[in-house]
């Protein structure tokens, strides 16, 4: 008889072996309970306060499946099939990147431009560009309800399928309109908040990602050019060049934690009268830069 005591001491000592603990989850001990509490249904609190409890000699054969997987790099979000995102959890497999706790700056941002419109007695309309898994506009969407709807655009119609199965999971499907097509091409009408966390590594880079994201993450939504700036700078033309962006608008796009400088002086050619800042994010990296027309 297994216990749930036995599956996680061997699922840790599995993982402690060989080295792949992900930094996230601080240690091995909280990647085998994840991934035990995902294939019985059990909160981990269950598993800690029952220890003595049964595991099923097929939930265990799936545990430690999963536990190999783990040992080989492959990222725990991957494997349970969900990421939490701004207090949401969301959907996400291998088409689409996971969502990163330094991206709810961005959503935390964009909430207070709609909310200072909508207090003003005004409707804004909202488009994500590169939205991958939907994270961004379905956390608008749920955290503002007064928005009747956003667009968000991908070229990846494989993201886009994991997006929807993320609007319908949050009911959010019929506010969010999903469109496929390269950055502002498939927006129908302008906007005033461009939102985007487009691909922003250089490949010059890329031995410097842990392996676990430069060997499973999809590389259409890490990487953009040698220094990461390709999508960004053409993404900033099109927003000027397109009519996409209304008088009044305003962008929020995620940047590399080197790429502010060379971002701004583009900017500055774009929008000489722009108001631009920069915000760091939990590391004190410069992660976000706002751009107000």
């Amino acid at each position: 008889m297994t216990t749930v005591k036995d599956v996680l001491e061997q699922g840790m000592q599995r993982l402690i072996t060989a080295g792949t603990a992900e930094p996230e989850t601080r240690s091995a001990r909280l990647d085998a309970q994840l991934l035990l509490s995902h294939i019985t249904g059990n909160e981990r609190a269950l598993l800690y306060a029952y220890p003595e409890r049964t595991v099923s000699d097929e939930q265990a054969a799936t545990f430690f499946a999963l536990i190999e997987r783990r040992r080989q790099g492959e990222p725990l979000a991957y494997l349970v099939g969900q990421k939490e995102f701004y207090g949401l959890d969301l959907l996400v497999d291998q088409r689409v990147l996971i969502p990163r706790p330094e991206t709810e700056l961005l959503v935390e941002a964009a909430l207070r431009f709609v909310r200072a419109r909508l207090d003003a007695g005004e409707q804004p309309l909202v488009a994500d560009i590169g939205t991958g898994s939907g994270a961004i506009p379905i956390a608008l969407a749920v955290t503002e309800p007064r928005l009747p709807f956003l667009y968000a655009c991908d070229i990846s119609a494989a993201a886009l399928a994991v997006a929807q199965k993320n609007c319908q999971r949050h009911h959010v499907e019929q506010r969010i309109r999903l469109l496929e097509g390269d950055l502002l091409a498939a927006l129908p009408e302008p906007v005033d908040l461009l939102t985007a966390n487009l691909p922003y590594v250089g490949t010059e880079e890329m031995s410097l990602l842990a392996p676990d994201v430069r060997d499973y993450e999809p590389h259409l939504a890490l990487f953009s050019g040698p220094k990461g700036l390709g999508l960004l700078y053409r993404f900033l033309v099109e927003a000027r060049q397109s009519g996409k962006l209304k008088r009044r608008g305003c962008i929020l796009i995620e940047i590399g934690y080197q790429q502010r400088v060379a971002l701004m002086q583009l900017i500055d050619e774009l929008w000489p009268h722009a108001v631009i800042t920069a915000q760091q994010d939990y590391a004190g990296w410069d992660r976000l830069l706002h751009i107000y027309l």
